[in-house]
C-alpha cells in the first residue's frame, strides 16, 4: 500500500482490478476545506487516458515490478519483440503497452523490462537515448536575430525542434522524459 504522499511520475497504481500510470499529479491545498491531489492516469493496457482525484493519505495499492535486463529485437507493427540478455530468451510485448515509448527506441538498444508476476509487462527508458536525423530542413544562416530553431525527423519517426545548424545524418542526445534536444553527440 501505497500514500497519496509517495505519488511520483510513473508510478503503477492498480485501482479496482485496473493497471494504471501516473502521467502527472499535482497536491492542492485549497484555503477552505481538506487538501487532495489531482491525478492524469493512463491505463497500461488499453492506453486510455483518466483524471482522478484522491483525499490527501488516502491509500492506494502500488504494483510491483521486477526490472530484468533486456535487448530490443524488432516490431512487427502490433507487438515489440525482445531478448533477454541473460538467457537469450525471446518475448514480446503489445504495442499498446510500449505506448509512445516506441518514438525512442531503436533496434539492438538495450532496454529495462519490468515484469509482474514473472510475464513481461512495460520497458523502461534511459533518461536519454542516441538517435540520428534522418530528416530536417537546412538551416540557412541568417534567419533570425537570435538562433532559432526547425524541425527534425529522427530515425525512429520522433519530431524534434533543433537548432539550425543540425544537418540530416547528426547523432541528437534526446530526452525521453520530454522529447526534447539535448545536444549534438556527433557529425
Amino acid at each position: 500500500m501505497a500514500s497519496t504522499a509517495d505519488f511520483r511520475n510513473g508510478m503503477i497504481l492498480d485501482l479496482d482490478g485496473t493497471v494504471l500510470r501516473i502521467v502527472e499529479f499535482q497536491h492542492v491545498k485549497p484555503g477552505k476545506g481538506g487538501a487532495f491531489v489531482r491525478t492524469k492516469l493512463k491505463n497500461v493496457l488499453t492506453g486510455a487516458v483518466i483524471d482522478k482525484t484522491f483525499r490527501a493519505g488516502e491509500k492506494v495499492d502500488e504494483v510491483r515490478l521486477e526490472k530484468q535486463d533486456a535487448q530490443f529485437l524488432y516490431s512487427d507493427g502490433d507487438l515489440f519483440h525482445f531478448m533477454d540478455v541473460d538467457t537469450y530468451d525471446q518475448f514480446s510485448i503489445s504495442a499498446t503497452q510500449v505506448g509512445d515509448d516506441a518514438r525512442f527506441i531503436k533496434e539492438n538498444d538495450p532496454i529495462k523490462v519490468l515484469r509482474r508476476e514473472g510475464s513481461p509487462f512495460l520497458i523502461e527508458l534511459p533518461p536519454h537515448v542516441t538517435l540520428t536525423v534522418a530528416q530536417t530542413e537546412p538551416g540557412v544562416r541568417g534567419d533570425t536575430a537570435q538562433g532559432g530553431s526547425k524541425p527534425a525527423e529522427m530515425e525512429t519517426g520522433l519530431v524534434v525542434t533543433v537548432p539550425l545548424f543540425i544537418e540530416i545524418g547528426d547523432q541528437l542526445k534526446i530526452d525521453t522524459r520530454t522529447g526534447e534536444y539535448l545536444e549534438r553527440v556527433s557529425r
